[in-house]
């Protein structure tokens, strides 16, 4: 018990010191772009002051450094130690050291022989580069409010009742099967189910849903959620560190983690890139002028044409962008209710061609409901209220499915006695005076009652009072409203195949399938035949394709493990599956899948045009910097302004519309 005493106060202080490390973070942040800022207008300020004074009065080519390097230094000395830093840990080529070098050097041109100073070009380098570095950590920091915004589902505090008492209590320290009390306003602490009250509860950081769902006794409730306005108690089926609200912070804050291709991709690029670069310019500055005939007079110019080609040349904008994108789109899609769990899988779901979908509990709620009802003699409602009462007492999920339907049946005032349930055909009970019968063909034909079938696909029920046959119900797997809208969203986004996979009986999948006109279906499965199935699907796709299967239960945990991506029920899919999974869909809307394809396809798109923006642009400078035909604000230009703008392309990741109309 000691134990247990100091592992919860551990939990609870580490809990309590990551939050405070967060706040702290997050403070240490601003205050490094307030200094930013306030250093940016200081220098721009000093620079005016010393163009001023150049044009004013006459000072020696020294002077005029020592007055340029006040505002250098001050916007720039950053930038230095980083470059230097770089140079001792064996990581010179960055674009710290090719600033300092571009900048050092055109410092250094005024003192060649005929050459012009060039002091106020290489503080505007260094300053312009500051802004583009401030721009970034704005659009960062904007980026990571919208991650942020999960986290502020976390509850702080949990009322639980220990004897007569109420204690509160750090979530952590609740243990499953303690009854807690939420009260209007507050946060749903842990997973459990009401046992006492109603209430409309906001679930829109988990789900995206802006419409409250209203929960009663014995339903479910799930942490992270905002009770609206009845005080509710909840008897907990999951510890903290098990719960959905856990669970999804956990998510999120490790989703960056894992870097995408494109990412990878950037920095391998950088890293070769920069070195070839640099000692392109030092080629530059060197050979034309060894082969003019006359170097002196020749380096300064080339000298100046390579120190532009550096500037040029930077690859912030590529390194910054990409990743920056990429942080956006996973964050404008949790806000969403989608989960995405690293970068990589942007990567994936852009590449979808094949959607795979278990057909219980993914397309279907997953439960049993009334269909249909078919009466032989009396009406509609007195034959379901016969079926309701007969199955007041069975646990079975037609019985049900037929008291849902009937919800009345408690409170009519009809007395039910000498219930029998009868193996492998039903439940026999005495109905006020009438003996009704509720089962299956083999019960209807062990009491004489003449059944006849209907065309319809599901559970049959047949009804028989006092022997005769009074009418069938049919009961079923209801499809989920979106499902439909879901496979044709896909469709319109160029997915070729959709596959359904189920365990139920063939006519079964192949009515949900007809109905949802899903490409392709398998029925009656064993959970090893999926992944049979998919494998071979995996086989027939392009290799430029990828493929993705959505499930929500334990038995699909192998299939969302093996496909390019899974995709797992959040909101009543089984904890094995959402571990499984890559990506998370918080409120079980199989629409949601479209919208996650739609969401990585625009990011990947706003990352290539990134890349082929500054690569162009810097293309561009380059061959006229090469020619002498480009000039240092040119150059700022291809790196800092191509910079600034790549990063507020970059936050339009974090812009994402509710629905898609495709």
């Amino acid at each position: 018990m000691a134990n247990s005493l100091h592992h919860q106060h551990e939990c609870c202080c580490h809990e309590h010191e990551h939050h405070h490390e967060h706040e702290h973070h997050h403070e240490h942040e601003e205050h490094d772009l307030k200094k930013q800022s306030t250093l940016i207008i200081v220098t721009s300020l000093l620079l005016v002051a010393a163009v001023y004074i150049e044009h004013k009065f006459q000072f020696h080519t020294w002077q005029l450094l020592l007055i340029y390097l006040i505002p250098y230094l001050l916007i720039g000395h950053e930038t230095l130690e980083e470059a230097w830093e770089g140079i001792c840990e064996g990581d010179a080529f960055n674009e710290h050291f090719l600033m300092a070098i571009a900048t050092i050097g055109a410092l250094c041109i005024g003192f060649l022989p005929e050459a012009e100073t060039q002091f106020p070009e290489a503080v505007f380098v260094m300053l312009f580069f500051q802004v583009g570095e401030l721009f970034e950590g704005y659009a960062e920091g904007k980026s990571r409010e919208s991650i942020a915004h999960l986290m502020n589902i976390r509850p702080d505090i949990a009322h639980v009742v220990r004897g007569d008492k109420q204690e509160d209590v750090s979530p952590e320290q609740v243990a499953v099967g303690e009854v807690i009390i939420i009260k209007p306003g507050e946060k749903v602490p842990l997973d459990g189910f009401i046992t006492v009250g109603h209430s409309s509860l906001n679930t829109v950081a988990l789900t995206g849903e802006s419409m409250p769902r209203y929960l009663t006794e014995g339903e479910e409730v799930i942490s992270g959620c905002v009770n609206l306005n009845g005080v509710i108690q909840v008897r907990t089926t999951k510890s903290f560190s098990e719960s959905t609200v856990s669970k999804i912070i956990n998510l999120v804050e490790h989703a960056t983690e894992r870097k995408s291709k494109s990412e990878t991709f950037i920095k391998k690029f950088a890293k070769v890139y920069t070195p070839i670069v640099v000692f392109a310019a030092i080629a530059l500055a060197l050979l034309p002028p060894l082969f003019s005939g006359d170097f002196v007079e020749a380096f300064p110019t080339w000298l100046y044409r390579a120190l532009m080609f550096l500037v040029v040349s930077c690859p912030c904008a590529l390194v910054i962008s990409v990743p920056l994108t990429f942080f956006g789109g996973i964050g404008g899609a949790s806000r969403k209710g989608i989960l995405i769990k690293g970068s990589n899988y942007m990567d994936m779901l852009s590449k979808i061609d094949t959607v795979v979908f278990d057909k219980t509990g993914t397309l279907t709620h997953g439960q049993f409901a009334v269909e249909a009802i078919h009466p032989n003699m009396y009406d509609e409602h007195h034959l379901l209220h016969l079926a309701a009462h007969v199955e007041h007492f069975t646990t079975h999920p037609i019985g049900a499915a037929l008291r849902d339907a009937f919800p009345d049946e408690a409170t009519d005032g009809c007395v039910v006695s000498e219930t029998e349930e009868i193996a492998g055909q039903g439940i026999r009970a005495k109905v006020g005076n009438d003996v009704v019968c509720v089962g299956n063909t083999k019960m209807m034909d062990a009491i004489g009652a003449k059944w006849h079938d209907c065309h319809h696909v599901g559970t049959i029920i047949h009804v028989a009072i006092n022997g005769v046959y009074a009418g069938h119900i049919v009961i079923n797997d209801k499809i989920k409203e979106d499902s439909l809208s879901a496979i044709q969203m896909l469709k319109s986004l160029g997915v070729h195949r959709t596959v359904m996979l189920t365990g139920d009986r063939k006519e079964v999948g192949e009515d949900v399938a007809k109905k949802l006109q899903i490409t392709d279906y398998h029925a009656e499965l064993l959970p090893n035949d999926k992944v049979i199935i998919v494998e071979k699907l995996l086989q027939e796709k392009g290799n430029d394709k990828s493929l993705a299967f959505i499930g929500d239960g334990i038995n699909d945990a192998p299939v969302l493990a093996r496909a390019d991506v899974g995709i797992a029920m959040g909101g009543l899919g089984s904890d094995a599956a959402i571990e499984a999974a890559d990506v998370v869909l918080m409120d079980d809307k199989p629409s949601k899948v479209a919208l996650a394809i739609h969401i990585a396809r625009r990011t990947i798109c706003i990352a290539r045009q990134n890349v082929g923006f500054a690569i162009g642009v810097k293309i561009a400078v380059l061959l006229l910097a090469t020619f002498g035909w480009a000039t240092m604000w040119m150059a700022v230009f291809a790196d800092v302004g191509v910079t600034v703008l790549a990063v507020f392309n970059a936050t339009r990741a974090l812009q994402i519309k509710k629905s898609i109309n495709l």
